[in-house]
């Protein structure tokens, strides 16, 4: 009787067993055929420099695997070199200052995304997909700003950066109030702390995680916004000292564990070969805080200016089977381009309004010649002030104020040291394809390229304004308002 129930119960485990591998072979199926998923995972004040494949002293094992199963990509760009701006351009295609975000919305802000806006979320919305947002979201903290209200159907993270608390290093006490976490539309704790600060990372994974899980069997879109490593910065245990290297480096290991999470969750579920994994930073290196702000790597400047230190980020794509394997890629893009890319991906219909992005799928699949289909990429930063433009190989760096570290002693252990401002008097021109540092300033012997650059930025300012020639642009949009 006793070998009888053992053979029972061999028979049992192994019913079970072929079910769950049945499941998962079921999952891999549905999706086979289906549109792709898409997973976006955007760091917050990542360097270009901070990723290993992009050269950083550190070790990222999963982004470099990304890398090495997908493709890099060596000028990609944000539109604007600061938290809000620069994600209001990669989840509705548009420049920031189109729809009348600037900068980075803080807690007394009274405005966000507008409702007549699309988002990703609600451009995938149309072919069925489930959405989720995770992590960071900063296009405004009021109920009808939150990605629930735009197309994503679930969302757990803080409405803004995780600085902007009473334990703000440069502001007093009474300056923000306190840090929520929002789970949906409720605020499940209305006091982050730095204890609650430390298990950020590992709760967003979690959660991506869960998500992926669940909607195995269909189409999703999968946003993760992590909060760091933008200062104040936090691991969990198993990461705080791990790197030997800092605990900026422990930051990003623990952002490269989390990416490498989703990469398994994705296998374990039988849908990575029908899943499009893209990873970015939302801006440059925050270098005031030195020791506690990432790198650049050999690029200009960081964070706050429209140097390449501060727009150009690593970029990393994964779609097995579409994207060969080792790519590279060295023409320049922006995450305006994104949306409609993705739109291209799902069949999903672009929204009515112009928006500033053009389909760049032959360059994320590796297409051989493939050239960046932008005339030109404008680069705004504080309200509304046209700082550069790049078209080609070219930059051209227009007259402005930007602040800078050099000469200046440097933060330490979340302490920021003090920025100096420099002021550009005249137009400069960089041959970014010989001189990506930007030190060899070249207007002199290529006035046809100036000329040309100019012309473009006259449409520019035209089009979306340009305060610093009090310039009012006719295609500039009104950002969501509270009553």
């Amino acid at each position: 009787m006793s070998s009888f129930n053992n053979r029972r119960f061999g028979l049992v485990v192994l019913q079970i067993l072929f079910v769950c591998f049945a499941s998962v072979l079921n999952a891999s199926e549905q999706q086979a055929g289906s549109t792709p998923n898409i997973v976006m995972i955007y760091a917050d004040d990542l360097g270009y420099g901070d990723v290993g494949c992009y050269g950083a002293r550190w070790k990222t094992p999963n982004l470099d695997r990304l890398a090495a199963e997908g493709i890099r990509f060596t000028d990609f760009y944000v539109a604007q070199p600061v938290c809000s701006a620069s994600r209001t351009a990669l989840l509705t295609g548009c420049y920031p200052n189109r729809l009348g975000i600037h900068g980075a919305l803080g807690p007394n802000a009274k405005h966000g995304i507008s409702a007549d806006e699309m988002t990703l979320a609600e451009l995938v919305k149309q072919q069925g997909y489930a959405t989720a947002a995770v992590g960071k979201w900063h296009l405004g903290h009021h109920p009808e700003f939150l990605p629930t209200q735009h197309g994503f159907d679930q969302y757990l993270g803080l409405p803004y950066s995780n600085d902007m608390w009473p334990h703000h290093p440069e502001a007093k006490p009474s300056t923000y109030p306190k840090l929520p976490l929002i789970d949906g539309k409720s605020i499940v704790d209305d006091d982050v702390t730095a204890d609650d600060q430390m298990q950020l990372t590992g709760l967003y994974t979690q959660r991506a995680i869960s998500f992926i899980e669940k909607n195995r069997t269909k189409p999703f879109l999968l946003y993760v916004a992590h909060s760091m490593p933008h200062v104040p910065l936090f691991t969990g245990e198993a990461f705080r000292g791990a790197s030997k290297q800092g605990v900026y480096a422990d930051v990003i290991q623990e952002i490269d564990w989390s990416v490498g999470q989703i990469l398994e969750a994705l296998q374990r579920s039988g849908i990575e070969k029908n899943t499009l994994v893209m990873f970015a930073s939302d801006n440059g290196p925050w270098l005031s805080y030195g020791n506690h702000g990432g790198s650049a790597g050999s690029l200009r400047e960081g964070k706050g200016t429209v140097w390449e230190g501060g727009v150009r980020v690593p970029f990393i794509a994964r779609w097995p089977g579409k994207i060969p394997a080792g790519s590279v890629c060295h023409e320049p893009a922006m995450t305006i381009d994104l949306f409609p890319t993705i739109a291209r991906i799902t069949g999903a219909k672009l929204p009515p309004h112009k928006i500033d992005g053009l389909d760049i799928l032959p360059l994320l699949t590796g297409v051989p010649g493939s050239k960046s289909p932008q005339l030109a990429y404008f680069f705004y930063y504080h309200v509304g002030e046209l700082h550069a433009v790049r078209s080609g190989r070219w930059k051209l760096i227009l007259p402005h104020t930007y602040r800078t570290m050099q000469g200046q002693p440097p933060g330490k252990d979340g302490r920021p040291g003090q920025y100096r401002m420099v002021k550009v008097d005249a137009p400069e021109l960089y041959d970014l394809e010989n001189d990506p540092k930007e030190l060899q300033e070249c207007s002199a012997q290529h006035p046809e390229i100036v000329r040309q650059l100019q012309g473009y930025v006259e449409n520019a300012r035209a089009d979306l304004g340009d305060t610093l020639t009090k310039r009012v642009g006719a295609g500039v949009r009104t950002a969501g308002k509270l009553p």
